[in-house]
């Protein structure tokens, strides 16, 4: 239990928000999957065979299931994204700094993670945003300012919007992916529908937007955080964690981070600050508002597919760098990004699509998130597992 609110909290209760209660997450948030071995796993209300995503996947799940409306989650490497493209619901990632993260922490992971929620409107995203955004006193980020509500930017028309797409992972995003079929089909049809909206649509040359080792050096910050999250709660907990007490990748994950020094980590932070600069140019110079993608590189997994094994406890993270590809990236660069879930393959399992928007520009975003909820509404969709007026259906 917590011993006092955080900001953001703070700010949800001001707005009137009713916290009902706490949903599952992996252990750590350190994986796109929510099946932690203590408290067991969440299902995916569309097939219960499958995983929800993650790490916010219990929040997904209980939105998607028509539990609550909207649900709080952080992402981290996509973990709201991710769960919201598993379970058919939308969910952003706002711009770095956009919401605080105080009073205990400036940033998480040198700005990996960014806070917010998934939801089954457009709508209610917005709202929640505009009651939980700004910076905080002390704040090392504070995102540019917005224009106008965004309560207000669902009502208004997007214009004419210039937007690439990749149906291929660019080089250093990932080891050797291959985006899966239904993934690429579902871009193609966002692309489609975008254009029938009367916007510019392209598919971009991922050469243009490669990285030499940009996965190495995601999970190497990553292993960093996750060496702080065990010390963090040593410090808090005023115990020695055992290595019994966490999940096998959990320990491994904090061996790791324990090993990189100090200079590593700022190398690496340097990195992925001159990879921001390319991808901020490459928008700026190709005139792009945004850049289209699968959400994920795979349809839903089943329960159990990030398992680690007796040999590899590090399995789940390297399955997690397929399956994350194109998620991570906005971390890295800070960059707005949400999941849009317009497409259902045929078993019946939603596979999102996602909109990354130049930094500060969450704008842009919520306007044709509006315009294709309105081509395209979403939310009289329900899965198998839901609650209606009478009750719980299966």
């Amino acid at each position: 239990m917590s011993k006092h609110d955080s900001e953001l909290v703070k700010r949800q209760k001001a707005a009137g928000l009713n916290i009902v209660g706490k949903t599952n997450t992996c252990e750590f948030g350190l994986l796109p999957t929510t099946e932690p071995k203590f408290h067991g796993p969440t299902a995916n209300p569309w097939n219960p065979e499958f995983s929800p995503g993650g790490s916010s996947g219990g929040s997904a799940a209980a939105v998607a299931s028509g539990i609550v409306p909207i649900a709080h989650g952080n992402d981290g490497g996509g973990s709201l994204r991710c769960p919201a493209s598993c379970c058919g619901v939308f969910g952003l990632k706002p711009t770095r700094g956009r919401n605080p993260m105080g009073p205990l922490f400036g940033d998480s992971g040198g700005g990996l993670a960014h806070e917010h929620a998934v939801s089954l409107t457009v709508r209610d995203s917005a709202a929640l945003l505009d009651a939980t955004s700004g910076a905080d006193l002390g704040d090392p980020y504070a995102a540019p300012y917005k224009e106008r509500p965004y309560l207000d930017e669902v009502r208004v028309d997007p214009g004419r919007l210039k937007i690439g797409f990749l149906t291929a992972v660019p080089e250093g995003w990932s080891m050797g992916v291959q985006i899966h079929p239904d993934c690429q089909l579902a871009v193609k049809d966002a692309a489609t529908l975008c254009e029938s909206l009367g916007h510019d649509v392209e598919e971009v040359n991922p050469e243009m937007l490669g990285q030499p080792k940009l996965s190495a050096t995601f999970g190497k910050m990553f292993s960093c955080l996750a060496g702080r999250v065990i010390a963090y709660w040593e410090e808090e907990l005023g115990v020695k964690i055992a290595e019994d007490q966490v999940e096998p990748m959990t320990w491994g994950s904090y061996q790791a981070g324990l090993k990189r020094t100090g200079a590593d980590y700022l190398g690496l932070v340097e990195k992925t600050q001159r990879f921001s600069r390319k991808i901020a140019h490459w928008y700026d110079q190709g005139g792009y508002h945004l850049l289209l993608s699968p959400t994920l590189s795979l349809p839903p997994v089943k329960l159990g597919s990030f398992d680690p094994t007796a040999e590899d406890p590090f399995y789940g993270f390297k399955t997690t760098n397929a399956y994350v590809a194109l998620t991570y990236i906005q971390n890295l660069t800070g960059q707005p990004a949400m999941s849009v879930p317009l497409f259902w393959n045929e078993q019946d399992l939603p596979i999102g699509v996602q909109f990354a928007g130049r930094f500060g520009d969450e704008a842009t975003l919520f306007r044709l998130a509006a315009q294709l909820e309105q081509a395209r509404p979403w939310i009289h969709r329900k899965p198998p597992i839901h609650i209606d007026s009478d009750g719980i259906r299966f």
